[in-house]
Formats: C-alpha cells, structure tokens, sequence
C-alpha cells in the first residue's frame, strides 16, 4: 500500500473528513519530532507512514463494528498505535496504558493535539497494575507474545469482549501455541496494508481447562 493508497483508504473505507485527516497530519510531525528524542517508530517507516502506522491501526475500527458498549483498552500503546489513531477516528471510551514514562508523556501532548482529551485516558503503569474493568475491546501491537497478552488482559475481558491483535508474520504460529493453554472463538485476518502481515481476532476468551 502507498501513502496516496493509504489516504484514500482513510476516506473511502473509514470515512475520515479533512479536518481530521488534518489533525492526524499535525500528530505524524510531532512525531517524527519527538522520534530525534525517542525511539517511538524505526526510521525506516517513516516515508510510510500512513500505511505502516495511520492505516495499519485504523483498520481495526471497522473490526469492531459490532462490539459492545463500554471502553477499548489498548494495552502497550507505545507510539500510539493502535489506539491513539483509534481514538481520533470514533467517540467511543479509550484507555491507553502505557508504563515508560517518556512515552506516556508523549501520548498525553498526542492527545492534546489531536483534540480527543474528551474521551481518552492514559494510564502511566504496567498493565498488572491497571484496576480490573471490563473492556469492549482490547488490543495490542508488537506489545507481548500471544499467550502473553492473553495472561495480561483477561482480567478486563468476559464473555463478550473482542480482542484485535496486530501480529504480523506469527500470527498463526502464535495462536495454535495459545490454543494450549487458551479457549475462545479465533479467526486470522489479513492486513490490508501488507499482504504477509495478519490480525488475530478473538471472543469469549478464557483460560481452558488443564
């Protein structure tokens, strides 16, 4: 996917306006700004972006049209992605946890800057420390192994609660190794912006039995 594709993606398929097309543009400046002072995104991403980034979080909101009322915890939002870029495309509640403090620091002037403070909380702590709630969706992007992610949310989810999880090449690998330890309703989708990369989607997530 090029960058030109991946706009037109953003306006065709998400429905994205100007203005917020615009506010996602001042976010990508800030940063590639803050990337001099931090390591927030390889640098050989940078000339795709939009794809790499914007595109590659963005295309889990329509993944979770169906989802339930409540809250999307993004759990090692990093950069932002895919969370922050979920939060300035829907209203709906997100929380970012986020535990390195120049990282929280960076999402919280994000959040600002993108105009979403209204409905956006980050949290500057490990995920073991975040109080137990129940997430409508949670997600995850180059955070921790599969069965990792399962350990650490599964305390927010119940029986309803989607999980989107970006996770490349290892998808599959990933998923049968969890299928040990971790019961629930599993299907793999393919990224629309590279062809070898994939999405674990997942409900009724629960500890099997032993």
């Amino acid at each position: 996917m090029t960058e030109d594709e991946a706009r037109a993606w953003l306006q065709s398929e998400i429905g994205v306006s100007r203005e917020t097309m615009e506010r996602i543009e001042r976010f990508i400046g800030f940063l590639f700004d803050e990337s001099e002072r931090q390591n927030l995104i390889a640098a050989s991403t940078r000339g795709h972006v939009w794809a790499r980034h914007i595109v590659d979080s963005a295309q889990l909101l329509p993944l979770a049209k169906d989802a339930g009322v409540g809250a999307w915890i993004d759990l090692g939002s990093g950069a932002g992605f895919p969370g922050l870029i979920i939060a300035a495309l829907t209203e709906r509640p997100m929380m970012l946890v986020e535990s390195r403090r120049k990282r929280v620091e960076f999402l919280k002037q994000a959040v600002e800057l993108l105009g979403v403070a209204a409905h956006v909380s980050v949290l500057g702590v490990r995920v073991e420390t975040v109080p137990v709630q129940q997430a409508a969706v949670i997600s995850a992007r180059a955070f921790a192994p599969l069965d990792r992610l399962f350990t650490l949310g599964a305390r927010f989810s119940r029986s309803g609660t989607l999980w989107l999880l970006p996770k490349g090449r290892n998808a599959q690998s990933e998923l049968e190794a969890a299928r040990d330890t971790w019961q629930g309703v599993f299907h793999v989708k393919q990224s629309v912006t590279d062809a070898d990369s994939s999405i674990i989607v997942a409900q009724g997530v629960k500890r099997g039995k032993s």
